[in-house]
């Protein structure tokens, strides 16, 4: 089974052929197809690539399946005796791609 390894939003993520998987905000329309060429490693069976920093020729094709906001996290503030507390929340904007080739 092939797999690689890629960079996107300042991540990077573990992916094989038909995984979905969720990444930062990227700008493009559900049903859109996507090449990422900041592979970082790749595998199939017993080969293993190591990119210095990236692995030539090597591209992951991904469709965007998704636009979507992440679950709310609340930042919550708090200094004991001094009566000072303040609550922020916020949700990330996601999408989400179905891995079509690696």
């Amino acid at each position: 089974m092939a797999y690689a390894i890629f960079k996107t939003g300042g991540k990077q993520y573990r992916v094989s052929e038909g995984d979905k998987i969720d990444v930062e905000f990227l700008d493009a329309k559900v049903g859109d197809k996507l090449t990422f060429s900041d592979v970082l490693l790749k595998g199939a069976g017993e080969t293993v690539t190591v990119g210095a920093p990236f692995v030539d020729g090597a591209a992951i094709t991904a469709e965007v399946v998704d636009q979507k906001r992440a679950k709310k996290v609340i930042s919550f503030k708090y200094k004991r005796r001094k009566g000072y507390h303040k609550t922020k929340g916020h949700r990330r904007q996601l999408t989400r791609l179905q891995i079509v080739s690696i």
